[in-house]
């Protein structure tokens, strides 16, 4: 959008000042930290394709009967190293899910935070808030030790649901412009990431370049009723859409 000043316009200089919440459990990452450092040994094996967000009502999902069999199929650990069929979690409730790209992304401790928040209105209309994320037993107890995650967290370390859901993975769906600012704004409000959870050897080859998304379901094992696939890193929908899929 082009922008005209006239001769008497004046720009006034705006200083950011940044506003940080205190995140209970959360360690600190220093500012001398080289990112380029960190991705050298890096293995870039999987490619992007970047699958569009889908919402709407239980027939309108774009899930079809193929992908809920799959899922039906899935196993997933909860924090005591049980396997658990994925669509157990909502087969006699209703459920948000939301999946993360891997346990210490900044990204998804955000949206963890955000997602809490209303936890109070999902728990009124009698529904679950669980996060998955693709890694193992022990990364998941650390995060929830550093964020006091309110709901359920789950490990999925064979990525098994993330690939039945086809959430999209790669470097330029993990490195982009929006999803650089997105990182920005999060430390600025206090969020930060765990670079040691982050670089472990499974989260780098895989889930370093995964992304997740975002479902309703429930109650019942095919009624997935909506479903948000991030197309990049950081790509949370409004709050109030999730409400409104869960709690309307």
């Amino acid at each position: 959008m082009a922008v005209s000043l006239s001769s008497s316009s004046t720009i006034t200089p705006i200083t950011l000042q940044p506003k940080l919440k205190a995140i209970h459990g959360l360690g600190t990452v220093s500012p001398c930290y080289s990112i380029k450092s960190r991705f050298r040994s890096v293995s870039l094996r999987r490619s992007a394709v970047v699958v569009s967000a889908i919402t709407g009502g239980a027939s309108g999902t774009g899930i079809g009967k193929d992908t809920t069999d799959l899922l039906d199929t899935v196993k997933i650990l909860d924090l005591k190293g049980n396997e658990i069929p994925i669509s157990d979690l909502w087969k006699d409730r209703k459920a948000v899910v939301a999946f993360a790209r891997h346990f210490g992304c900044v990204l998804c401790r955000k949206r963890a935070a955000y997602l809490a928040e209303k936890k109070d209105v999902m728990d009124a209309s009698g529904v679950a808030l669980v996060l998955i994320g693709p890694g193992s037993i022990d990364q998941a107890n650390t995060f929830v030790e550093q964020t006091k995650f309110k709901g359920e967290v789950y490990a999925d370390p064979n990525h098994a649901s993330y690939e039945a859901l086809e959430f999209v993975s790669g470097v330029t769906v993990t490195f982009t412009p929006k999803a650089a600012m997105k990182i920005l704004e999060s430390y600025m409000e206090g969020y930060r990431q765990d670079w040691k959870l982050s670089f472990v050897k499974d989260t780098v080859e895989r889930g370093g370049w995964q992304q997740g998304g975002i479902l309703v379901a429930g109650p019942g094992k095919d009624n997935i009723s909506y479903i948000r696939k991030d197309k990049e890193a950081g790509d949370d929908p409004p709050v109030e859409e999730i409400l409104k899929a869960c709690c309307a």
